[in-house]
């Protein structure tokens, strides 16, 4: 099977990767790019582990190709924090305990900064329905519904 080469910028830089044509985007990012942080839990797109945008919207990476990404542009979590200053969302998850093991969490930021990127102000309702798709199979998701509200206010008041 012949090889594809794949221009796209992945955390606002420039990258290029060669793919088989049916090699996840997910497997892209992780073996070709060696961004590790996007995990593979489920590898039918219902775990929500392996969440990135793809020119601002959020798909489960494992579904979709590595071909795909041309022309894109991809946001995982390495791109998250600014240097060493971590996202308002990553703090506040730290400071309301909201992650154990950490295997979800990547995905769970992921989504969590694309829906405060659409509403800046969720209900509570609003953040449980768009990180329904993210599993956690190690803490309760009273935690992480907090940490994303604190984050939302922190992001709004700075505003």
């Amino acid at each position: 099977m012949s090889l594809v080469h794949v221009t796209t910028k992945v955390n606002g830089d420039e990258a290029e990767f060669l793919c088989e044509p049916r090699e996840t985007l997910l497997d892209c990012l992780r073996d070709r790019l060696g961004l590790t942080g996007s995990k593979e839990g489920c590898g039918t797109g219902d775990c929500g582990a392996c969440s990135v945008t793809i020119d601002g919207r959020l798909v489960s990476s494992c579904l979709v190709l590595g071909v795909e990404a041309e022309g894109k542009e991809i946001r995982t979590i390495e791109g998250m924090s600014t240097g060493e200053e971590l996202h308002p969302l990553q703090r506040k998850f730290i400071e309301h305990a909201a992650l154990q093991c950490g295997f979800c969490t990547p995905g769970i930021l992921v989504a969590a900064k694309a829906l405060l990127e659409k509403d800046p102000d969720p209900s509570e309702e609003d953040i449980r329905y768009w990180l329904a798709g993210n599993l956690c199979r190690c803490t309760g998701y009273d935690k992480i519904i907090r940490a994303v509200q604190d984050a939302a206010k922190e992001m709004r008041e700075a505003v």
